[in-house]
C-alpha cells in the first residue's frame, strides 16, 4: 500500500521506523519500490552523484523535474519527495509555492522538502495552504554550505542546540508534515524527535529519529572515490562489482570471446550462400 501523510504520522505514532533512501532515475526507482522502501527522495544530491558538481547548488529546477519524473514513473506505488533546490523558494514565498506546485504537476511528486528552520516559515506555511505537503529540513543543510563553511555537524553548542529546537517546532507549526535531520549529534536529534508530533528523519542523526535516509549510491558502495562519511553503512559494493564487470566486457569484446553463438540470431543458411556469392563477386 501506498504510503501516506496520515500513515507516515501513524507510523510515528506507533514507532514503526520509516525508510527513505535516494533515487534519480527510473531503473533505480523501479528496484527501490520493489524492495519495498517507504519513501523516495529526489534529492538535489543528484548534482553530485548525477552531475558531477561539487555541491547541491548548480542545481535548478529544471534539472529536479526531469528526475523527479523519471522517479514517479518507476515508482508509482511509494511515496516520492521532491527537493527544492537552491534559490527556488527563498527568493519569495510566491516564487516558492510556484516551484512547488512544478513538482506536483510536471514531476508528480507527492510532497516537497526544503531546507531552513523559523526563515523559511511563510514558505512553508504558503505551500501547504496550497495544499502541498512539506517536509523541511534542519542540520547541515547542504544549500547552506558557503555559510557553514563546509560540511559539518550542527548542534554541538547550546546556542546552536537551542536554534535546532526551535526551529523544528517552527516548522511544525507552520505545517510540515516531516522533518530530515542532518549531521545532528544522536541525542539532540532524539530529544527533538520527542518534542515534534511528525516523523523525523536522520541522516547522521542517530536512531532516536522515527526514519532514516541515505543516498542510495552511498549505501550500495558506488560514490566515486571512495569517499564515505561517518554517517554511511555499505549495504552493497556495487561499484566494485559493476567496475570489475566492465572489466570482463572489456576484455571479451577485444578476445572476441563475446558476442559468443548463443548471442546472434540466425537466418536461412541457403538464403546466405545466395547473398555472400553475389556480394563476393561484386567485392571482386
Amino acid at each position: 500500500m501506498k504510503q501516506t501523510v496520515p500513515s507516515l504520522l501513524k507510523m510515528k505514532q506507533d514507532g514503526t521506523k520509516i525508510s527513505m533512501v535516494t533515487a534519480y532515475d527510473y531503473t533505480t526507482a523501479s528496484i527501490v519500490e520493489s524492495a519495498g522502501i517507504d519513501m523516495i527522495l529526489v534529492g538535489d544530491s543528484l548534482g553530485m552523484t548525477m552531475m558531477g558538481y561539487e555541491d547541491t547548488l548548480p542545481v535548478t529546477m529544471d534539472d529536479m523535474i526531469h528526475h523527479t519524473r523519471c522517479v514517479t514513473r518507476g515508482a508509482k506505488n511509494t511515496f516520492v519527495v521532491g527537493d527544492m533546490p537552491f534559490l527556488s523558494y527563498q527568493a519569495s514565498v510566491e516564487e516558492a509555492v510556484h516551484n512547488a506546485g512544478r513538482f506536483m504537476k510536471e514531476g508528480r511528486a507527492q510532497a516537497v522538502k526544503l531546507e531552513g528552520g523559523a526563515r523559511v516559515r511563510p514558505q512553508i506555511k504558503a505551500i501547504t495552504e496550497a495544499s502541498i505537503p512539506v517536509c523541511a529540513h534542519l542540520g547541515l543543510t547542504p544549500q547552506s554550505v558557503n555559510a557553514f563553511g563546509g560540511f559539518k555537524v550542527q548542534g554541538k553548542n547550546e546556542k546552536t542546540a537551542r536554534q535546532l529546537i526551535e526551529d523544528a517546532r517552527a516548522i511544525e507549526a507552520a505545517g510540515a508534515f516531516m522533518v530530515v535531520l542532518e549531521c545532528v549529534p544522536a541525542r539532540l536529534a532524539a530529544l527533538i524527535s520527542e518534542n515534534l508530533s511528525i516523523p523525523t528523519i536522520g541522516i547522521g542523526a542517530g536512531s532516536g529519529c522515527d526514519g532514516q535516509v541515505l543516498v542510495c549510491q552511498d549505501l550500495l558502495g558506488m560514490t566515486p572515490g571512495g569517499f564515505k562519511p561517518k554517517f554511511v553503512r555499505r549495504f552493497a559494493e556495487l561499484g566494485e562489482a559493476m567496475k570489475n564487470a566492465f572489466r570482463s566486457y572489456d576484455e571479451e569484446v577485444k578476445s572476441g570471446a563475446f558476442p559468443a553463438q548463443e548471442h546472434t540470431f540466425r537466418i536461412d543458411d541457403a538464403l546466405m550462400d545466395t547473398l555472400e556469392k553475389t556480394y563476393k563477386n561484386r567485392r571482386e
